[in-house]
């Protein structure tokens, strides 16, 4: 089972469910034991097939960390915390974290795109 680990323990994912805003990018970090590595690269596969078709979701990325790290970033847009929401507490997606290997830590957050002058645009 999949264990879940604030990525921000001030203001963990749940606190961030109750807000009101759009868009949304969803950052993911997982980490997991070498042997399990193709066991966790099925069930995010498992998952992310499943986001896919749920309303608001617009696209994923999945990056690991180079020079053998068990380190995996899922990079994910969300039309609206409301979807996200709707997606993740969702209990046929609860059931799949059943499927993680017991080695996987997530730690799921969400972030807004901020505008930088000269570097980033909103």
């Amino acid at each position: 089972m999949l264990q879940l680990k604030p990525l921000d323990p001030i203001v963990p994912i749940q606190q961030q469910l109750g807000q009101a805003q759009a868009p949304v990018v969803l950052i993911n970090v997982f980490s997991v034991d070498a042997k399990d590595i193709d066991a966790l690269l099925k069930a995010w596969e498992n998952d992310a097939n499943w986001m896919k078709r749920q309303p608001g979701y617009i696209s994923t990325q999945l990056h690991r960390g180079i020079a053998g790290s068990c380190v995996f970033l899922n990079y994910a847009l969300w039309e609206s915390v409301a979807h996200f929401r709707q997606a993740f507490t969702h209990p046929e997606f609860m059931k799949t974290l059943g499927a993680y290997p017991s080695s996987a830590v997530a730690s799921p957050h969400l972030f807004e795109k901020l505008a930088v002058p000269n570097l980033c645009t909103a």
